[in-house]
Order: C-alpha cells, then structure tokens, then sequence
C-alpha cells in the first residue's frame, strides 16, 4: 500500500483562503459486533437499540447537526437492517451505501469508500462510536495544519482498552499500548482525510486502518491532532453499550 498523491503543491493550494465547510461524510458502520452477542444479536452493531432508536442515527444525527449534506454508508453484515431503516436520506442528508463485496476490515471498507467520495476531504466515523466533538472545527485545524489527515482525540482517565496517542507540536507522532491503568489521549474513530489518503491501496485489500495503515505511515503522512472534550462512548463492549442506553437522550 502507497501514499496517494498530492504532496505540498495540493496542501498548499488546500490551505489558501478561509477553511471549507465540509459537507461530506463516511460512517463505517458494517461491524457485526460479536463481543455484544449476548444483548444484540439480530441486526449490525450499530444498529443496537439506544432508547428506542439505533444508536447509528445519533452518529448521523452529529452529522446532520455539523452542516454535513451527503453520508455514505459502508456497510456489510446483514446490511438491508440499516438501509430499510435509513433509506435514501435522514433529517434532510443524502445517504448513499458502500456495500463490502466481503469483510475488508476497517482499511479496506474505507477504501472503497473514499473510491466514491465526490468531496476532496471528508469526515471519516466509526458507525458504534459516538463523540461530541465540533466537527467543523475540527476541519479547521486540519485545514490549517495542511493536513493528509486529522484525528479527533479524547482524554480518557484509563487507556487500556484503547491504547495512547502520542502528540508533539500538534501532530500524531506514535501510537503506545498501555498496560494497566493509565490516563492518556484516545483515538476517537473520528477523522478528517483526503479523498486520495487510501488511493494507492488495491481494491479489495482486507486491514485495518488504525493498525496495519496509520502506525507505519506517520512518518510519510501529515497527520494532525484535534483534542475535544465532549462526551464519548464506544459501544464494542456491553459495558458500555449500556452506559450509552443510559446516557444519551431520546432522538
């Protein structure tokens, strides 16, 4: 896999004259969340139940909210659950679908989905992650760091489910494991990333984006950092799937 093109002369031209609304979206939302088996087992991860509603429209909701106008959708296992809910549009945004022919991971779902983006950077979500972080700002840190990418980080008191990002000057610099107890900066499964991040990677390629692409590319990559302080849940564990019933008010 090789970086796509674009190199200074592109960030340059990206960076002159006031920040962009970005009005495009990728929510990656085809994970069939095997550790939620025993209280979600009929439909996609997120599509579990949040207080009368999938928890993928309070993701979607964020969107809508942030000025977003067009989402596409990559999803995967038993996928129709999502599209005969959502349909072709929700709250005013457009909806396309991005169908993984196979499970391609996180890397190769993104991929092909970036492949159909029609925006030159888009907002990139994890469809079972939900942070209120002010994506628009967001996309004006990126803009002003001339970014390939910008991750959305949140401060957590214990890292260890997670792992820790390390930033210096502003930019991602290594991913650490920790074990125990530890407190430190998480990635959040929110991104902003050029259309052309994943352009030199083969159609079809099952990996993961977090591990088997970003670690080894930091030193070839512009990626950015962008720490918010908003509410977080990540609903891969039942713990905390519950948590999120708890928490988040009814749509």
């Amino acid at each position: 896999m090789q970086r796509a093109g674009g190199g200074a002369g592109s960030r340059r031209s990206q960076a002159s004259g006031p920040p962009a609304v970005i009005t495009e979206a990728i929510v990656l939302a085809g994970g069939r969340g095997t550790r939620l088996r025993s209280l979600v087992s009929a439909v996609p991860k997120p599509m579990a139940d949040v207080n009368g509603a999938p928890f993928l429209a309070y993701v979607l909701a964020r969107l809508a909210a942030a000025g977003v106008r067009t989402t596409l959708l990559s999803v995967g296992y038993k996928h129709e659950a999502i599209t005969s809910y959502f349909g072709g549009s929700w709250r005013g945004m457009r909806l396309r679908y991005v169908v993984e022919p196979e499970p391609l991971g996180t890397g190769g779902a993104l991929a092909l989905s970036l492949a159909q983006a029609e925006e030159p950077s888009v907002f990139v979500l994890n469809g079972d992650t939900y942070f209120d972080v002010p994506l628009q700002e967001l996309a004006a840190r990126h803009a002003a760091g001339c970014c390939d990418l910008t991750l959305a980080l949140k401060r957590l008191p214990d890292v260890g489910r997670y792992g820790t990002v390390v930033v210096a000057g502003g930019r991602v610099v290594r991913f650490e494991e920790k074990a125990g107890r530890a407190a430190g900066l998480v990635n959040a499964g929110v991104y902003l990333a050029r259309r052309d991040l994943l352009a030199g990677v083969p159609a079809g390629v099952a990996f993961s984006f977090e591990a088997d692409f970003l670690p080894p590319r930091l030193g070839e990559l512009r990626v950015c950092a962008f720490t918010g302080t908003g509410y977080f849940v990540d609903i891969g564990v039942p713990e905390d799937y519950l948590r999120a019933r708890s928490d988040l008010p009814k749509l």
